[in-house]
């Protein structure tokens, strides 16, 4: 079986990480604590070349489900490397529960299937410590023009 390091480097499709997100405002950052809580603030599906076209829009109006599904497999790949950086050490985190902001039409009910690829995701580096709960919803914008933003709770085992 392959440990959390291997999966994450078969799953990683850039070399950036990207460290700092689209809106920075005093007192806000990428990370933060509470107890042994890890939250990571929303992510987008940025990669080595900012957010890909693909990955742009809204689902349901241009936007296709699977590119939904990518964009949000890219921005959790984005919220586990910020988890990472957080702590060294992916096999010191347990998911807790992932959020998934959907950029979609009024009208599109897919809204968890979009965040699925997110969550698969999440439960493929993670194995046993990925099994999260979640939600997903539906917004009317994303910074960038994003088709998805995802953040994420973690706990941080002993």
């Amino acid at each position: 079986m392959l440990d959390w390091e291997q999966r994450l480097s078969l799953l990683r499709r850039h070399d950036r990480i990207v460290r700092h997100p689209a809106c920075s405002a005093e007192g806000a950052g990428i990370d933060a604590r509470a107890g042994a809580l890890l939250f990571i603030s929303g992510q987008l599906p940025i990669g080595a070349n900012g957010v890909d076209p693909a990955h742009q829009g809204k689902l349901g109006a241009g936007v296709a489900l699977e590119a939904g599904q990518a964009a949000a497999r890219q921005a959790a790949l984005n919220v586990l490397a910020q988890a990472n950086a957080a702590v060294g050490d992916l096999s010191k985190l347990r998911a807790v529960r992932l959020g998934g902001y959907v950029n979609s039409a009024p009208d599109f009910a897919s809204l968890p299937q979009v965040v699925n690829g997110a969550s698969d995701l999440v439960a493929a580096v993670l194995g046993e410590n990925g099994k999260h709960a979640r939600f997903a919803v539906g917004v009317a914008q994303l910074p960038l023009n994003a088709a998805v933003e995802v953040e994420g709770i973690f706990e941080i085992l002993s």
